[in-house]
């Protein structure tokens, strides 16, 4: 990819947390030929099964949902503090069913050596393999105030483990 350059996992200096709660990512899957984003606040990274992993929420109405569950990797996106937020607003809100939001949204697609698409105005992007999913259900939540706040209508999500396999910033 023009522009980028791998660095290591353990170099990102930013605090990941922050970045996905408060900047937000996209969580995008598929190819050069077809492909969908979506834009999320939930997840997380660390170290499991001996790893660099990062943990990612989607729920199975998400038009993405198809492209994670037919592809092997997808790549999480992150622009930076306060850049592409409305980009960002409208990936969130749009489906891919219904517009082409990527180009609603003004962004450019561009795809990593591997194929996974991503976008020309990240500052960071997380290239990664599923490892692991599991779907969530109201049994496996001890917190009822989640439920009642999150999953009232029952539309639970699936949970996906991703090994990183690159980390590729902006020059």
């Amino acid at each position: 990819m023009k522009n980028f350059k791998e660095i290591d996992f353990k170099s990102i200096k930013e605090d990941m947390v922050s970045k996905i709660a408060e900047e937000w990512m996209l969580i995008s899957a598929g190819n050069s030929k077809s492909f969908n984003t979506m834009t999320a606040s939930w997840g997380g990274v660390g170290f499991m099964f001996n790893r660099h992993v990062a943990i990612v929420a989607v729920r199975p109405q998400r038009h993405t949902f198809g492209f994670i569950e037919n592809n092997e990797r997808m790549t999480l996106t992150f622009f930076g503090k306060g850049n592409q937020r409305e980009a960002l607003a409208l990936c969130g809100s749009k489906s891919g069913r219904d517009c082409d939001k990527v180009k609603e949204a003004g962004l450019n697609a561009v795809f990593t050596d591997a194929g996974n698409p991503t976008f020309a105005e990240a500052e960071l992007v997380i290239e990664g393999r599923k490892i692991f999913a599991q779907d969530w259900n109201e049994q496996s939540f001890f917190d009822q105030a989640i439920l009642d706040k999150w999953f009232s209508a029952k539309d639970f999500h699936k949970m996906y483990i991703i090994e990183i396999e690159k980390v590729l910033v902006k020059e």
